[in-house]
């Protein structure tokens, strides 16, 4: 029997300049056999730390193998580091687990996370596994957590476009390793590229699925050295442009932009000519831009320009693109959006 064949779990751990977090991280994972009974593997790619990151996973090889958990350390030794999706690829490739469990090293698992996402990952066998988490500091990205882990099973598949990201974290995804070797791995560019938002629309693509367990699994940690702090917005808006354009506006013959504003007329402008042609109209709750009457697109080269009509969100009709960003309206957006009796994922998009 070949040694992928007796590792149920690999942990997949990639490492740059930790040493503030790792003791705690590891902790955590030593803490995994003592819920779930298979055989835990954890790989590690330190991607050349210059702190004493080496020297913590060193120490904590013999523990964790005390604890039953098989130990594989590579690293890479360079001027600079080659990014994370370098460091997740190669800590795959190394790795011998049917199923990856994705693990940041400044994050924290709870003792059952592995028990629990393996369980769900049998049964939904092309998804991506996420969980619910908490953050630290408790009080940092208050939306963006309330969102994430609020989402219904629905949603985690149709507010994929918004710009938060995944709608589940990267840090807290577990899946077979045939969900991994199908989309390929991650993106390779390096700094500033969301290798996980890639990964993630493409697995949707290829006729992927999420699914998320409705515990709190991970502490998730947020501080300013954070990879995710290094992508330019412009670069997440350009990837979820092409991939709404692709999916969805591709299957429409026209649509409405919900908000006639700075970004709902960011998303026009950013649109295919083709795509633009599909627009009916804007609409929107601000009775100065609904007098108004009409968006002159000034840019285009067409003659006449095109004038796209401004109404309000209960003379517009669907399909619409909504570019309103959730939970800042303190419920009224949400009322009116209520009020239209729409669904999502049919009738309507988020890309707020």
């Amino acid at each position: 029997m070949e040694e992928h064949d007796t590792i149920d779990v690999t942990i997949v751990l990639p490492v740059y300049n930790a040493e503030e977090w790792l003791d705690e991280c590891l902790q955590s994972i030593s803490l995994q056999p003592k819920c779930f009974r298979g055989t835990i593997q954890l790989s590690v790619f330190n991607d050349s730390s210059t702190d004493t990151s080496a020297e913590i996973l060193e120490s904590w090889k013999p523990k964790l193998e005390d604890a039953g958990i098989s130990v594989v350390i590579g690293s890479h030794h360079s001027k600079s580091p080659l990014g994370v999706g370098f460091a997740k690829n190669k800590a795959v490739g190394q790795s011998h687990g049917r199923f990856l469990c994705f693990q940041d090293a400044d994050d924290v698992m709870e003792e059952e996370r592995i028990e629990l996402q393996y369980g769900e990952a049998k049964i939904h066998s092309s998804s991506i596994i996420g969980c619910r988490f908490r953050r630290s500091p408790a009080d940092s990205t208050k939306r963006y957590t309330k969102w994430c882990n609020n989402l219904t099973q629905k949603q985690l598949i149709m507010q994929v476009y918004t710009s938060h990201g995944p709608t589940v974290i990267m840090p807290t995804w577990f899946c077979s390793r045939e969900v991994f070797n199908k989309v390929g791995g991650f993106n390779e560019e390096g700094k500033g590229v969301p290798e996980d938002l890639i990964f993630f629309l493409e697995h949707l693509k290829q006729g992927g699925s999420v699914y998320r367990v409705d515990r709190c699994l991970l502490m998730y940690r947020y501080h300013p050295q954070a990879a995710t702090h290094s992508v330019h917005c412009d670069t997440i808006w350009k990837i979820r442009m092409s991939a709404i354009q692709e999916r969805v506006l591709s299957q429409w013959g026209s649509l409405t932009i919900w908000n006639a504003g700075k970004q709902g007329r960011k998303f026009y402008r950013s649109l295919t000519e083709k795509n633009k042609k599909k627009v009916i109209a804007f609409c929107d709750v601000d009775i100065k831009k609904i007098r108004k009457g009409v968006y002159n697109y000034e840019e285009s080269q067409e003659t006449p320009k095109p004038q796209i009509p401004i109404l309000h969100f209960s003379d517009a009709k669907p399909p619409f693109i909504i570019c309103v960003k959730l939970d800042l309206t303190g419920g009224g957006f949400e009322s009116n959006l209520s009020s239209m009796n729409l669904k999502e994922g049919i009738d309507y998009y988020h890309f707020g």
